[in-house]
């Protein structure tokens, strides 16, 4: 079992960097939506949920008795921010954007799904419900932006069609 929990701690030390980069990547994003205020509620909603699943993270390793890695948190914040900048100069960033937060969703559902059999194997209860709670909400998420990307292009489109700033 000791190579199943070190891997399932090293999951576990990646899962929280990775949430970090993706508030790297959305808070930055949030900030500059001018007209697209639906996206933008969305945006800050995750927000707080990826906020709720570091807290989540963070707990679980505590009760293993083991401590983030601030190394990786660190990296990842700051290929997220970059990332971020990356989109802001494309012409049509809002879809962009939309594109590379779909890709990113499932990436944190597959790392999601990753920990919860890993958890189960060991049989912990306790990581199972909170890691559980995570992927439930990256797939309402991931959900959302496939309900959506359809109307944020097509909205994209009519403003830049009008003549109005349709880029954010």
């Amino acid at each position: 079992m000791t190579d199943t929990r070190d891997i399932f701690i090293t999951g576990l030390r990646n899962a929280h960097a990775m949430e970090n980069q993706a508030l790297a990547i959305m808070k930055p994003q949030a900030e500059r939506i001018e007209n697209y205020p639906e996206v933008a509620r969305r945006l800050e909603e995750h927000i707080g949920e990826t906020e709720g699943q570091i807290e989540r993270l963070e707990r679980i390793l505590d009760t293993l008795g083991e401590k983030r890695s601030s190394l990786k948190d660190m990296a990842l914040s700051v290929g997220g921010a970059m990332a971020a900048i990356g989109h802001s100069v494309a012409p049509d960033e809002i879809v962009k954007n939309s594109f590379a937060n779909f890709a990113f969703e499932n990436y944190e559902i597959a790392a999601y799904k990753s920990l919860l059999a890993l958890a189960q194997q060991a049989g912990d209860a306790g990581s199972v419900q909170l890691l559980e709670a995570n992927l439930a909400e990256e797939q309402a998420m991931a959900e959302w932006l496939d309900d959506n990307i359809e109307a944020v292009t097509l909205q994209y489109a009519s403003l830049r069609e009008s003549g109005e700033a349709a880029k954010r």
